[in-house]
């Protein structure tokens, strides 16, 4: 298993595109995982809306910043490789 690590934040406007490529080139036993930064538009929706196994979204209760959010990310993969 490999993953693929994402830090969103306001993202609705590339999101669904951004989404839709990685998941066509991923493997099915693969993972997506998406840390948002405490998004004010409808990123989170539209990741939540793809309804795919491979996406694992965790919601940060306050804005980290970038940083902090993609370490969040790598820090709950468990792929052998990440991305």
């Amino acid at each position: 298993m490999n993953s693929v690590c994402l830090a969103t934040y306001n993202g609705s406007l590339f999101i669904e595109r951004q989404l839709a490529s990685i998941l066509a080139q991923i493997q099915i036993d693969d993972e997506v995982i998406v840390v948002d930064d405490k998004s004010t538009d409808t990123t989170v929706q539209i990741i939540r809306g793809f309804e795919d196994e491979r996406i694992k979204v965790y919601l940060n209760e306050t804005n980290l910043g970038h940083v902090a959010t993609f370490e969040k990310a790598i820090s709950y993969s468990c792929g052998r490789l990440i991305f």
